[in-house]
């Protein structure tokens, strides 16, 4: 599909719902990803929407779990698009391969250089990001009050690219951005640079090269019961550094262990997983989740 006519809309309230939204309405949307076996993502959808008297489905696919078999993720879009789907969720490690085969994109998706919701509507594939959002909704609530004068940010990829936008909204100064891929990093400072002015980011080699951060936001893979371990020396952090991490499977990562062991103030991943899906759902659906519900759902789930 062509990306040259994309345009931008506002992520969370789809202007024309692809569904009605009425009770009985039948919604199936999915997450595609490699590795997510343990999401608790599908059960947040399902059961609010049988709350809002929908027949909601949501299904995985998971690229892990299908091996070498795995299809291409054009091809997964496509089937899904096909078969019917309202939307499709994206997550680790599609978020930025997926813009290519959309035809529209939020202006959070385009900001953030990457998708993780999909809205199937009128024959055309509308790429969103509700990701930025939902990290800072989260990061607003979980660490109100937090100093934001220098910030380190692990991970350029789609989530990081998410990340870094919320983080220099909500008035980070100076976003120091950490990436194994340092292109990648180079890359992400570089835009963000341009969009918010010169010095506002700058990617780093080292995470503790210029001093202890106020902040610290683990935006990679590391900390998954699929990548475990922890994405900083342990003993470079201090009770005067807040630490947050993406990860929400498991928890309580080696990250955020270390953290509150030095006595940082910290924020899991559960609440950017929240309300994620909270906007996710909306886009799909045409109608308002209610946050509270969907995240004690979140909790309910068996660890």
């Amino acid at each position: 599909m062509s990306v040259a006519d994309r345009a931008g809309s506002i992520d969370g309230r789809a202007p024309e719902p692809p569904h009605p939204g009425a009770p009985g309405t039948g919604i199936m949307v999915g997450l595609v990803g490699h590795g997510i076996g343990q999401s608790r993502t599908p059960r947040m959808h399902e059961v609010e929407g049988a709350r809002l008297g929908l027949r909601y489905i949501y299904r995985l696919f998971d690229t892990a779990a299908a091996g070498s078999a795995a299809p291409p993720l054009a091809d997964i879009i496509a089937a899904a698009e096909l078969c019917g789907f309202a939307g499709l969720n994206i997550t680790h490690p599609y978020k930025q391969a997926a813009l290519a085969h959309l035809d529209e994109l939020s202006d959070a998706a385009r900001r953030s250089n990457a998708v993780n919701t999909i809205v199937f509507r009128g024959g055309r594939r509308h790429g969103h990001n509700t990701d930025l959002w939902g990290f800072a909704e989260s990061f607003r609530r979980g660490l109100p009050g937090a100093p934001l004068g220098r910030v380190l940010l692990l991970g350029a990829g789609g989530a990081g690219g998410a990340v870094a936008q919320a983080l220099l909204d909500e008035g980070v100064e100076r976003l120091l951005v950490l990436d194994t891929d340092g292109e990648r990093a180079a890359a992400l400072a570089a835009q963000l640079a341009e969009r918010f002015g010169a010095g506002r980011a700058e990617a780093v080699t080292e995470p503790f090269a210029a001093g202890l951060p106020d902040g610290i936001v683990n935006a990679t893979p590391v900390g998954m019961a699929t990548a475990p371990g922890c994405p900083v020396p342990p003993s470079g952090l201090s009770d005067r550094t807040w630490v947050a991490d993406l990860v929400y499977f498991p928890l309580e990562t080696d990250l955020l262990r270390a953290a509150r062991a030095c006595g940082c103030r910290t924020l899991a991943g559960s609440g950017m997983a929240v309300f994620q899906a909270v906007r996710a759902f909306e886009l799909f659906t045409g109608l308002r989740p209610d946050s509270e519900r969907m995240e004690a759902t979140f909790e309910a789930f068996p660890s």
